[in-house]
């Protein structure tokens, strides 16, 4: 299974999301440029957090409209995995692949910090968590605010889709949402950084089954240790 790692300008964890995928996950993984056009030979697109074209307008608003977001559309309406952390998750809201936005913490600061989230195992992206798991992922954010009209929370909690909450609401977000995914499944957005919680040196290793869940569940990549 082979990844793409978007790389946008003003993106800043890329590295990380490489970092956690290929060297403790052992899967391959390549970086894609915004401006490229392809996404032949992935099987994978990863979206890393950061602040692409500098947040300009609204997060995610500017890089939703680069040369390569044509092809993760057309990766994600395959039905192939498709993943964004942080500001990620911004451009997949913005891109429409996932429904929802992400507004200003509601203490208008930035948070950055370990967190405890809820899991919800019943997708492809958590079967290695256990049901109702609270786990430990950092966060670092100044809009991860997420909002929805409530007719649309109702759809996403009737059809599994909220895939991670907040123990404590650190930012305001509506039913404490860290991450959901789409109807289908395969398109997953979260603000909190489960590439930065590979390893128990970093504090938490609880992101690790998450890229494990990944690996197993959408492809054929052994998994490492």
């Amino acid at each position: 299974m082979k990844f793409a790692v978007i790389v946008f300008p003003g993106s800043n964890c890329d590295v990380d999301l490489m970092w956690a995928i290929k060297d403790i996950m052992g899967a391959e993984a390549e970086y894609v440029r915004h401006d490229a056009d392809s996404l032949a030979g992935f099987d994978g697109v990863l979206l890393p957090g950061g602040f692409s074209y500098g947040d300009y307008l609204r997060c995610g608003a500017i890089a939703r409209f680069s040369a390569i977001m044509s092809e993760v559309i057309r990766f994600a309406e395959e039905g192939k995995p498709v993943f964004g952390t942080c500001n990620g998750f911004q451009i997949l809201t913005e891109a429409g692949l996932l429904p929802g936005v992400l507004q200003r913490n509601e203490s208008l600061h930035f948070i950055s910090k370990p967190v405890q989230l809820t899991v919800n195992n019943q997708t492809a992206f958590t079967s290695e968590y256990t049901a109702d798991e609270v786990i430990t992922i950092p966060v670092a954010h100044g809009e991860g605010n997420y909002y929805c009209d409530e007719e649309t929370y109702a759809e996403l909690a009737a059809n599994q889709q909220i895939v991670f909450r907040y123990t404590e609401n650190v930012n305001g977000s509506i039913h404490n949402i860290a991450g959901i995914c789409n109807r289908a499944g395969n398109v997953l957005g979260m603000m909190p950084h489960p590439e930065r919680a590979v390893e128990s040196l970093l504090g938490s290793d609880d992101g690790k089954r998450f890229f494990a869940s990944i690996l197993k569940n959408f492809g054929k990549v052994p998994v490492n240790g």
